[in-house]
């Protein structure tokens, strides 16, 4: 008797199962762009369920397409495999420093402001901000929610992309991103490249207008990237080269190695040290 029972209920769940609508079936990961329309379909429901309204919903995936592009510089990342010399010698790394020092000096006041309120130096700020963009000087082409949705759908690290697809959507439904924004392969945004979930977390209002851009507003980009450093521990007057105490924010800021000693070394000789 208990056994049919058992059989019983195993059947019920089944026929349970069968009857869901198509929608609320998980999203699957895919490695092309095959099931990327059908993925989206499924994700919308998902994210419907989460609170992410309809209407930002339909706005925000009415442009998204499978991010080609993205794939490829997901799987091509070799820059971060070169020696600390060639990494500098590839990105640019005195160039960096020269204009960094001059940039430093026009914006003394912002520079000064920031680091009276994060307590991070103009150094560090300048080297990513040389390293991401070349100072705002390129933000990236591709759009990025098409980008964000992309690595969200594909198998590689399809719950660290979804979680930045939701912090997307949210930015969206918020007005502090546009559906047609564009910046760079991963859904990196703005002048010091910070994906979504960073900009919810961390982003701030820099030139105190209210909103936060971190595309236009080199202010807001500047004093987000400092917000994410303390956020990180960093600690005002403490030192930031390997082996000091800040040292392990700018680890938090990027996770190749040879990344994290090329901002600290740029950013040393900006600051003069």
């Amino acid at each position: 008797m208990g056994m049919t029972k058992s059989v019983a209920k195993v059947l019920a769940a089944m026929i349970a199962t069968a009857a869901l609508p198509a929608a609320a079936e998980a999203a699957r990961c895919g490695n092309d762009a095959s099931g990327f329309p059908a993925w989206v379909e499924a994700f919308k429901g998902e994210a419907a369920a989460r609170g992410i309204s309809r209407a930002t919903l339909d706005k925000a995936f009415a442009n998204v397409s499978y991010a080609r592009a993205t794939i490829r510089a997901d799987r091509g990342q070799k820059s971060f495999k070169l020696s600390l010399e060639q990494f500098m010698q590839k990105r640019g790394g005195q160039a960096i420093i020269r204009r960094g020092k001059s940039l430093k000096q026009q914006n003394a006041a912002l520079f000064n402001r920031i680091e009276a309120r994060y307590g991070v130096p103009a150094g560090p700020l300048l080297a990513i901000w040389g390293m991401e963009t070349g100072f705002g000087g390129f933000l990236g082409k591709e759009h990025t929610l098409s980008a964000v949705a992309t690595l969200a759908y594909d198998c590689r690290r399809p719950e660290y992309f979804t979680n930045q697809l939701y912090a997307a959507l949210q930015l969206v439904q918020n007005g502090t991103l546009s559906t047609t924004a564009r910046g760079a392969a991963h859904g990196e945004i703005g002048q010091t490249q910070f994906l979504p979930a960073n900009v919810l977390k961390y982003g701030v209002d820099g030139d105190g207008n209210g909103r936060i851009d971190l595309v236009g507003s080199k202010a807001d980009a500047l004093a987000s990237t400092a917000n994410f450093l303390r956020g990180h521990g960093w600690s005002a007057g403490a030192g930031y080269q390997p082996g000091q105490s800040n040292f392990g924010a700018l680890q938090g800021w990027n996770a190749a190695s040879v990344y994290q000693r090329a901002i600290a070394i740029i950013g040393a000789e900006i600051d003069g040290n």
